[in-house]
Formats: structure tokens, sequence, C-alpha cells
């Protein structure tokens, strides 16, 4: 069973998953709220909502050394692949997916912080069901997860960070609200969070 993650815990990668991690998706999902009243009883829903997932990979001085985002599939080392934009958070399961190859990441980066943001401006309060999950990409299993939907008029937040530490990789559920169209808009609160 996967852990569901409550904001600010932390867990080793590995002792959750059961043995020693290559491969892991960060996967982000969301819907677009129902619209209440007669509107949705005569299908007038929410419309669509461009949520946008970004891993910013840091080194051990706190700077950005890479980032993978829907612009940018794939860092430079080849280590983080973005498998494509989402536009509308329409379908089941994942709608965007971060893939990282932990056994690439070079050794000077020494945490990934995964953000999502309303790229299309909405804030929170009109999305549901959105949350992160990490899975072991080998197996399939779901590792953890964590709920994004907190109501509100936050349009971005600092989902995660995946980090080294000990020889080990660990992972912080975050969870901070913020504001911002990309994750540029972001690197304050990530940072903080570093």
């Amino acid at each position: 069973m996967p852990i569901n993650l409550q904001k600010g815990q932390r867990i080793s990668l590995e002792k959750e998953a059961g043995g020693r991690l290559s491969r892991v998706v960060m996967g982000v999902g969301w819907d677009v709220a129902k619209a209440g009243g007669l509107r949705g009883l005569f299908g007038g829903g929410g419309g669509s909502i461009d949520l946008d997932a970004s891993c910013v990979m840091f080194d051990e001085a706190g700077q950005a050394v890479d980032t993978v985002y829907y612009s940018q599939l794939r860092s430079n080392d080849g280590s983080v692949t973005h498998t494509g934009d989402n536009v509308t958070g329409e379908g089941e399961g994942d709608d965007e997916q971060i893939i990282v190859d932990l056994d690439r990441v070079p050794p000077n980066v020494r945490a990934l912080v995964f953000v999502v943001n309303s790229f299309t401006g909405q804030d929170f309060g009109k999305v549901e069901n959105a949350f992160c999950r990490l899975v072991d990409e080998g197996t399939g299993r779901e590792i953890a997860r964590y709920d994004l939907s907190g109501r509100g008029n936050h349009t971005a937040q600092v989902m995660a960070k995946v980090y080294r530490q000990g020889g080990e990789w660990k992972m912080h559920a975050i969870g901070e609200n913020a504001s911002g169209r990309t994750f540029r808009d972001l690197m304050p609160a990530m940072t903080a969070n570093l």
C-alpha cells in the first residue's frame, strides 16, 4: 500500500519501496471542478485547466542547475524526462508524468523539486481530485501519494522534493501553496524549502 503523505512528512524512498530504486515516476493528476447549480445539471462544466508539472534540479549551494517542464522535456544530462503537456486535465490517472533515473542524476544535484502551476491562471478552487504520486517505474508500484486538492485562491504549489541524504534518496511532501503561471515564478518558494 502506498503511503498517503501529509504536508511536511518525509520518507525514505528505498525503505518504503522495499529495496533499491533506480527509476521513479512523479505523476500529477487533476480534474476540473464540476460547476454547481443548474449549469452543472445541464452539462455546463468548468472548461479546461492547464496545470503544468515541472522539476527543478538544485545543487548543494541551492542553485538551480537544470529544469524540466513542458517546453524542455529532458534535462541536459538525460536523467529527468517529462512525458508531455496535458492542457485539460481530462482522462483517468496521471495527466502529466516526470520520470527520474535516480542512477543518472549527477552527483552535484542534491535535490529535485517538483512544482505544479496553473498556466491558464485559474486558482485551485477550480480544481478537484488533484494529486501527485511517486511510482517505482520498474514494478509500477505506487510508493507515496500526496493530495493537492487544497481549495483556495492559490494558482501553484510546491508539491514535493526528492533529495539525497546519507547516501539514499528521500522524499519530502512540501505542499506549500504559491502563485504563479510558470516554475520561474515559484523559485523563491522552492529555494525556501531546500
